[in-house]
C-alpha cells in the first residue's frame, strides 16, 4: 500500500445522490436511545442501525402489528 494517494483527479460515484436520501424524521427519545445502545454495542452508528432495521422491513414486506392504547383509560 501506498503511504499517500492523490485523489485530486477522482471522479464521484454519479449514482451517489441515489444511494440514500437525507430526511427529517421526529423519533421518540425511547427508540432513539434504544438504537443507541444497541449502536454503541455493534460499534456501527445508530442512523446507519435504524437505516439497516428499516430496509429489512421493506425487503421482507414485514407488516406492523398494533394496539393502540387509550390513554385516558390506561392503568
Amino acid at each position: 500500500m501506498r503511504k499517500e494517494y492523490d485523489f485530486s483527479k477522482g471522479i464521484r460515484n454519479p449514482y451517489a445522490a441515489r444511494l440514500k436520501k437525507q430526511i427529517t424524521i421526529r423519533i421518540d427519545d425511547l427508540s432513539v436511545n434504544y438504537f443507541k445502545k444497541l449502536s454503541d454495542n455493534m460499534g456501527i452508528p445508530y442512523q446507519s442501525l435504524i437505516n439497516l432495521y428499516l430496509r429489512d422491513c421493506a425487503s421482507e414486506g414485514k407488516q406492523l402489528s398494533m394496539k393502540w392504547i387509550n390513554p385516558v383509560h390506561a392503568h
